[in-house]
């Protein structure tokens, strides 16, 4: 039980400084666009009142987002971009980022636990869990590469 405590102490500081990090350079990012050409762009009513969706609604989807793989760098740094306030933000990044801390400090300890006896106790059997994990991450990745090129019936030939 004292491993699971620091390790999901260590990983609640990880995540804080990361998702933290992430809503700052969005922040950043924001006020540098309202300075720039895109100012215009970005005054619009339609993203004034996304924006303003954002800011009053975003706090449940920054917390949410700890609990997906992919999407939690996303919410963060849109709610910094869209100037979520911080009495708003900060809420649903300690409580997100506690779950998130949590589940993988949990699950991540008990896999490294699960693996560690497979090797010792079986390694041909490790090895070949561990080659089947590979050659299936591999072949999702060339599945989704292919279905990502388009098509040669897809692409305009004559542009003259």
């Amino acid at each position: 039980m004292d491993k699971i405590a620091v390790t999901a102490g260590a990983l609640y500081v990880i995540i804080l400084l990361r998702a933290g990090g992430t809503f700052a350079v969005g922040w950043l990012a924001a006020a540098g666009a309202r300075r720039s050409r895109f100012a215009g762009r970005i005054s619009s009513e339609k993203f004034r009142r996304a924006e303003r969706a954002i800011q009053r609604w975003g706090a449940p989807v920054v917390a949410a987002s700890f609990l997906t793989v992919g999407f939690q760098t996303a919410a963060n740094f849109l709610a910094g971009s869209m100037r979520m306030p911080l009495p708003r933000y900060l809420p649903a990044l300690f409580v997100g980022g506690a779950a998130w801390a949590l589940i993988y400090a949990t699950a991540g300890l008990g896999m490294l636990e699960v693996l560690g006896r497979l090797f010792a106790e079986q390694t041909a059997l490790g090895v070949s869990a561990v080659a089947a994990l590979v050659l299936a991450v591999c072949g999702m990745v060339v599945y989704r590469r292919r279905r990502a090129v388009p098509s040669s019936g897809d692409t305009v030939a004559d542009e003259s």
